[in-house]
């Protein structure tokens, strides 16, 4: 079971190969012995997971055909911006939060529900996401599956490392600026931020406010099936989201689209994204990897491009639009006793603090001014597409764009709650919660991207990032199917630390 992914459990308990109770008792079975080494659940339901289970058993013994297309599969939420009634929700281990519970259902653990899945907790996120590291005061750093004393990277560490030690075959991830990109990449496992819209994110006071950089819902997982399965899960209009896109995204239309892969696909590699340093054997890994695009029918061109910004200003200016966004949210969390611009700031980390005073000052023209920056990004991404910045006519543009998901690999952990990612790479400074990772000029642009795992250094994964035209997550979807498919990487999964220990154990 522990290897098994979301779309062959589903399929096992079709076929009552399988009971929804078996599988969610060989999650809880995994979570139980591996969470301690790993800390990647915070909170478990599992007696709630195994009375929902028995349901599903009465239902696939009840004889009917149209079953839900996840039905018994195990999953779990993240513990951000993400709820169910009656469980914790600390907004990335706050401690004042340690008790907070709202009572409302977020959108993909209430499309992940219709559809049969189960969920069996909340897994570990940094303080309001605000890093690519996952650690915070309250449960302290998520460890890697390939290596314990290191991160499995943020926002959504502990959905990754939940993944890819086999707790879980998907678990839910949201991307704010690389939240799922990152994690997958650390950890070994494939994670797709979707075009702007396509999943809805509904937010309130302010129904716009996802849109600073655009926030994204998704998943990780084992396998590219299984994210197409999640994406035709969570996605579609919503009445609460007025940018949720109408166009549909189907299991049916998707499947085939992958089965195509990139025959005859033009793909543009940047080996820096246009100005992030990048370590040495970081882009070797990926270069190797990209044989695996020419295996498939693919023709892969280098391509020499500058960001329109340096990359630490972009960084910057990053922290900036989502601590206005989190400032909103902090001012927010005052109704649940948290008073985290007064009070209570000691329990954020020290550089959000300074974020989100310096968003309480923001005038409309810095705003403004940041707005122009993300143009920019646009601009620079949307060209590789379009073949001549700013234009839409398709001139000599490429199909796909791909490049490194983040710059380096796994870093140790620090001290309870202060982990961040590398001070330099490759001999150049950059900035620790963000600048190491080349995934947030996607969610300044909206475009649809994933990372791949293209394969291993010294031991730790590292990912390759995969960047489509807005609306073509298909195609997306398809170079991660291709990889998967010439360069298979489920075998790494027992190449972890902690699945070496088992099988000595055995």
């Amino acid at each position: 079971m522990a290897t098994a992914s979301a779309g062959q459990t589903a399929r096992a308990i079709r076929c009552k190969e399988i009971s929804p109770t078996e599988a969610v008792g060989a999650a809880i079975d995994r979570i139980e012995r591996l969470n301690p080494h790993l800390n990647a659940f915070v909170y478990c339901a599992f007696d709630e997971a195994r009375a929902v289970a028995a349901q599903a058993d009465d239902l696939v013994a009840s004889g009917i055909q149209d079953l839900p297309p996840l039905l018994g599969v195990p999953s779990a939420i993240k513990d951000l911006f993400d709820f169910v009634p009656g469980w914790p929700a600390t907004f990335g281990g706050i401690p004042a939060l340690h008790d907070f519970s709202p009572p409302a259902t977020c959108l993909w653990a209430e499309r992940m529900q219709a559809a049969g899945a189960i969920l069996l907790g909340k897994t570990n996120s940094p303080v309001l996401g605000f890093r690519g590291t996952c650690d915070n005061p309250l449960f302290g750093a998520t460890g890697n599956p390939f290596d314990p004393a290191r991160n499995s990277g943020g926002s959504s560490g502990g959905a990754a490392a939940a993944v890819a030690s086999g707790m879980l075959p998907i678990a839910e991830a949201t991307d704010g600026g690389g939240s799922i990109r990152i994690p997958a990449s650390w950890c070994g496992v494939v994670g797709m931020k979707s075009s702007w819209g396509r999943v809805p994110v509904v937010t309130r006071p302010n129904a716009f406010g996802g849109i600073n950089p655009f926030v994204c819902e998704g998943a990780v997982a084992r396998t590219t099936e299984d994210l197409a399965l999640a994406l035709a899960v969570v996605s579609g209009l919503h009445p609460g989201d007025p940018l949720a896109r109408g166009d549909a995204f189907t299991v049916e239309g998707a499947l085939p689209r992958m089965a195509r892969g990139v025959s005859g696909l033009r793909i543009a590699y940047s080996p820096d994204l246009g100005g992030f340093p990048v370590e040495p054997g970081v882009r070797g890994v990926v270069e190797a990897a990209l044989s695996a695009f020419e295996e498939a029918g693919g023709s892969v061109e280098l391509v020499e491009t500058r960001l329109p910004r340096d990359s630490q200003e972009l960084a910057r200016g990053w922290c900036r639009l989502i601590s206005a966004r989190n400032y909103q949210a902090v001012l927010s969390l005052r109704n649940a006793g948290f008073d985290g611009m007064g009070r209570d700031a000691d329990q954020l980390p020290p550089a959000l603090r300074d974020y989100l005073a310096e968003a309480a000052r923001m005038t409309v023209q810095e705003f403004e001014a940041l707005q122009v920056m993300r143009t920019e990004v646009y601009d620079f991404v949307q060209s590789f597409f379009t073949g001549r910045q700013g234009t839409s006519d398709g001139s000599a543009g490429f199909d796909l764009l791909v490049c490194p998901t983040t710059a380096a690999t796994a870093v140790p952990n620090g001290p309870r709650g202060e982990t961040v990612g590398p001070l330099q790479v490759n001999g150049a400074e950059v900035d620790p919660y963000i600048g190491w990772c080349l995934t947030f000029p996607m969610n300044f642009s909206g475009h649809p991207a994933a990372s791949v795992p293209a394969g291993m250094l010294a031991g730790l994964p590292v990912g390759l990032q995969v960047i489509g035209p807005l609306g073509a997550d298909a195609d997306v979807l398809a170079a991660a199917w291709a990889v998967e498919q010439v360069r298979p990487w489920a075998h790494t999964y027992s190449e972890t630390e902690l699945s070496r220990a088992h099988m000595r154990r055995e």
